[in-house]
Parts: structure tokens; sequence; C-alpha cells
């Protein structure tokens, strides 16, 4: 373990081998930090905040700060960040605002500069959030999503496996998995570079596009659309998994034009 000597470290935090902590970082609370970590200088760690194995910390992050929500009143709550983790400088993550509730991080994750991920939310793996990407409180990420330089996600929305948002663009209605959004809530398409990046063949993509044409193309009621592609039958466990997400999804989902 390599401590700099002008670091501040709370006696309460719990610290594992080999982890590096630069100049003048601050760790406040009962923070956990497990092995293979490294802190650079100036981040801020405090509260009831665990972070896993092996994660990037760069300069001025601030990691586990109280929720930025009226009703806190200083309860405990958690920060859950999980392995393999980069995240960039100014990164804010919080953790959560109902006592006993947490904020969660997954795996293989890369938050870059200045990004934000608010009160609750709960991110998947193998996430990219560019810079200046917001995210507001109880914000839920799949898998291997995409979310490109100042977009704006309101809160409570859920964003599907493998789907992409536009820089610039900004959604209050859930973004289905696999597609490709712009602009306000505007689906443009099937992510088809991300899902070949993933290894998906060809087959594969063909029968989401497909099942995006009768859902999003033809201007249809989405439950009718769902019917006819059920009826069909020729929904693989991708298209099922897609289903799944609109019928369950609460604000909405995201409309083509």
């Amino acid at each position: 373990m390599s401590i700099h000597r002008t670091a501040v470290i709370d006696p309460k935090a719990e610290i594992e081998s080999d982890v590096e902590i630069g100049p003048y970082v601050v760790i406040e609370g009962p923070v956990k930090v497990k092995r293979g970590t490294g802190i650079m200088a100036h981040a801020y760690l405090t509260g009831w905040t665990e972070i896993g194995e092996d994660n990037e910390i760069h300069p001025g992050a601030v990691l586990g700060d109280a929720p930025q929500d009226k009703a806190y009143k200083g309860e405990e709550t958690y920060l859950k960040v999980g392995d393999h983790n980069i995240i960039r400088e100014y990164v804010q993550i919080h953790r959560g605002t109902v006592p006993g509730s947490a904020t969660i991080v997954g795996n293989h994750n890369f938050l870059m500069a200045t990004s934000h991920v608010g009160h609750n939310c709960k991110l998947g793996d193998q996430i990219i959030l560019a810079n200046g990407a917001l995210l507001g409180g109880y914000v839920e990420i799949g898998n291997s999503v995409f979310i490109s330089g100042n977009c704006v996600v309101h809160q409570f929305v859920r964003i599907g496996d493998y789907a992409l948002m536009r820089g610039l663009s900004g959604t209050s209605r859930d973004v289905p998995p696999y597609s490709i959004v712009d602009w306000q809530h505007t689906l443009r398409g099937v992510n088809v570079v991300g899902l070949k990046r993933a290894g998906f063949d060809e087959q594969r993509i063909r029968v989401i596009r497909a099942a995006f044409r009768v859902l999003f193309r033809k201007g249809r009621n989405l439950s009718l659309a769902i019917k006819e592609i059920e009826e069909r039958g020729r929904a693989n466990e991708d298209v099922l998994a897609l289903l799944e997400f609109i019928k369950s999804s609460k604000r909405g989902v995201c409309l083509g034009r």
C-alpha cells in the first residue's frame, strides 16, 4: 500500500493492500477500498462508500457525497462501485437518498471527465459515459451502453442493453435495448456497430432490425406491433428481451420519427 504523505485518511476507513493513494486525496468516513485500486491527486471519497478492486480514480473525482435531494437528512445510505472501472477527472457519483438505499456501479465501466451519476442510479457493466453526461436520480442503465457527450437523462429513466445516445441528446423516456437515440428521446434506428463490436452475428442483427421496423417504423400502436411480432413466432431471445423491456416501461419508450 502506498499513501502519499499529504493524503488525509479517516481512521474509520478500510484500505486494503496494493492501494495507491496520491497527493491531497481526502477519504472521510467509513469508506472501504479494495486491493489494486489507484486514487489520484485531490480525489474525495466520503460516506458509506465501497470501492472494488483495480479501479482508477482520477484527480478531482467526488465519490459518495450526499445526494442532491432536499429530502435527504443525513441518513446512512451507500455507494457501491464494482471492479475495473475508470473514473476520470471531476466525475461525481452520489450515494443513495432513501435510508438504506444505494447507488450501484458495476464492472469495467468508463466514466469520462465531469460526468455525473445521481443518487440511486444502477449502472451495469461495460458502460461508457462520455464527458459531461448527466444522469438524474434512480436512472437504470443496462450493459454495454454508450452515452455520448453532454447527454441528459431524466430521473427514473431506464436505458436498455447495447443502446447508444448521440451527443447533446436528452431523454425523459426509456431507451429501448439495441437502439440509437438522439435529440429529444427520438429513436433513429438499431445500434448495428455496437452490436457487431459486442459479437452479434448478422442473423441476430437482422432479426432485431426486422422487429424495429414493425415496432418503430410503421407508426402503429406499440401494443398492436408487439402482438404482431409475437403472433409471427419469429422472435429470438434478443427480440423477446426488447419486447419485455417495452412492456415493463412505466415512462413510455422513445419512438421513431
